[in-house]
C-alpha cells in the first residue's frame, strides 16, 4: 500500500479502507449472515461438497487473499497480516457479518504448531493445502485410558529405521471419518517416564491400518469417532519436532486448541447477532430474568472476547496465554452451555423438537454437554487454574 504525497492516512487506516473495498467487491451476499449454524460451516477436506456456489465462491477468494489464514506468512499460504492489521480485519468481517471463509483443525491448531516446531519443508509442505480448504485434518490424542491424563498415551510406534510401525486406539477423534489426514500423539520409547517418549506424528488416513467408527452421540450426531491403527507405516520424515519430544508439541497445541474453544464458545467467532435479539425471535416478550441473564452472558462474552484479544497481543511480544488458556476455555464453555439453556427456556416446547421451527434447537443444547469434557475437562481447567495461575497449594 503507498501513500499520497501529503496523506495523513496512517497505514491501518489505508489497510482498513483497502480491505473494505474488497470485502464490498468479493463477498457474496448470501456470506454475510455470520454464519454461526453447523450447517454453514466451511470445514474444507479433499471429499468436501459445498452447501452452495457462494460458499465455494468465498472460499476460494479468500484462499486467493491468504484470508483464510490471515496471519500467516505469505509463503505458507496467509496474507501476512500484523497483529494490528489482524484486528482490522476482524473488525471489518464482523461489520458486514461475514462468515468465516473456513473452518479447520489444521487452521486452530496444527498449524500454530507447524509454524512453531516444523521445518521450512513442512511448512511449505503441509500449509498452503490447509489454506486453500484442500485437506481437513483431524487430532489423535486421547485414548480409551489417556483422556485428561494425556501423557499416559499407549498407542505405540515400533523404530523400523526408516518409519514406524504404529499399532493402538485413539477415541472421541472429531471427523475422523472425514478427515484426509490425522496428528497424532504416539508413544515411541515405551521406557521413558510418560511425559517423555512420546513423539507427533502425521499421518494419512488413506495409510493401509487406519480405521475409523463413528460414536453415535445423545445429540443424535456423530462428530466422534474411535481410530485404530493396525500395522500403520508413518515415515520418519513425518514427525514434526523431535524424536520423543512430542509432549512439548502437544502442550503449544493444546493451548491454541482451548483458546480456540473458548472463543468459539462464547460465541466470538464470526460475526452474528446478539442473543438478546436470537431470543426475541421465539419469545414475544423477554420477561425480567431472561432479559437479565442474556445481557449477563452478552457481556461475559465481550469480556472474554477482550481478555483473548489481550493474550494475542502478549503473543505478539513473545508471551502467550500458557496455563492462563485453561480459565479461557473454562469460562468459554459455561458461557455456550448459558447461551444454549436461555435458548432451550425462550422456546418452550417448540424447542424440544429435533427437526421442527427451530430446528435441532435440542441437540444443540445438549452438544454443550461435551464442551466441559473436550480439550481438557472444567475439572482439570479449574485445577491448572488453581495451581498454575493463582498459584494455589495442591
Amino acid at each position: 500500500m503507498t501513500m499520497t504525497a501529503g496523506s495523513t492516512e496512517s497505514p491501518t487506516e489505508s489497510f482498513r479502507a483497502e480491505l473494505r473495498g474488497w470485502l464490498e467487491e468479493n463477498c457474496p451476499e448470501e456470506m454475510r449472515d455470520g454464519g454461526l449454524t453447523e450447517d454453514a460451516i466451511c470445514w474444507g477436506g479433499k471429499d468436501w461438497v459445498f452447501t452452495s456456489e457462494a460458499q465455494e465462491l468465498w472460499l476460494k477468494r479468500c484462499a486467493a487473499k491468504g484470508y483464510t489464514v490471515p496471519t500467516w506468512p505469505v509463503e505458507y499460504g496467509g496474507a501476512g497480516l500484523s497483529r494490528e492489521q489482524e484486528k482490522v480485519f476482524d473488525e471489518e468481517m464482523a461489520r458486514i457479518n461475514a462468515r468465516s471463509p473456513l473452518e479447520s483443525f489444521g487452521i486452530w491448531m496444527l498449524g500454530p504448531a507447524l509454524l512453531h516446531f516444523g521445518t521450512h519443508e513442512q511448512k511449505l509442505h503441509y500449509l498452503p493445502p490447509v489454506a486453500r480448504g484442500e485437506v481437513r485434518w483431524c487430532q489423535g490424542y486421547s485414548e480409551p485410558g489417556a483422556g485428561s491424563d494425556l501423557a499416559n498415551v499407549q498407542t505405540k510406534g515400533e523404530d523400523k529405521g526408516d518409519h514406524w510401525l504404529v499399532n493402538g486406539q485413539k477415541i472421541w477423534t472429531s471427523y475422523a471419518d472425514k478427515a484426509d489426514w490425522i496428528f497424532a500423539l504416539i508413544r515411541t520409547d515405551k521406557d521413558a517416564p510418560k511425559h517423555k517418549g512420546i513423539s507427533f506424528l502425521l499421518c494419512s488416513m488413506e495409510q493401509a491400518g487406519v480405521e475409523t467408527r463413528p460414536i453415535k452421540m445423545i445429540s443424535g450426531v456423530s462428530p466422534f469417532c474411535e481410530t485404530f491403527f493396525t500395522d500403520a507405516v508413518i515415515p520418519k520424515e513425518q514427525i514434526v519436532g523431535e524424536e520423543n519430544k512430542g509432549w512439548d508439541v502437544a502442550k503449544y497445541l493444546l493451548t491454541h486448541e482451548r483458546e480456540m474453544i473458548s472463543g468459539g464458545g462464547a460465541g466470538l467467532s464470526g460475526g452474528g447477532r446478539a442473543l438478546g435479539a436470537v431470543l426475541a425471535d421465539t419469545m414475544d416478550v423477554l420477561d425480567a430474568n431472561t432479559r437479565a441473564d442474556a445481557m449477563r452472558c452478552e457481556v461475559d462474552a465481550l469480556a472474554i472476547g477482550l481478555t483473548l484479544e489481550r493474550y494475542k497481543d502478549q503473543s505478539e511480544a513473545g508471551q502467550g496465554a500458557g496455563d492462563a488458556s485453561a480459565m479461557l476455555k473454562y469460562m468459554g464453555t459455561e458461557l455456550n452451555k448459558q447461551r444454549h439453556e436461555l435458548m432451550m427456556n425462550a422456546g418452550g416446547s417448540d424447542a424440544l423438537e429435533w427437526d421442527g421451527p427451530l430446528g435441532n434447537r435440542a441437540g444443540d443444547w445438549l452438544r454443550t454437554k461435551a464442551n466441559s469434557i473436550e480439550g481438557g475437562t472444567s475439572e482439570v481447567m479449574l485445577s491448572i487454574v488453581s495451581r498454575r495461575v493463582l498459584g494455589l497449594p495442591g
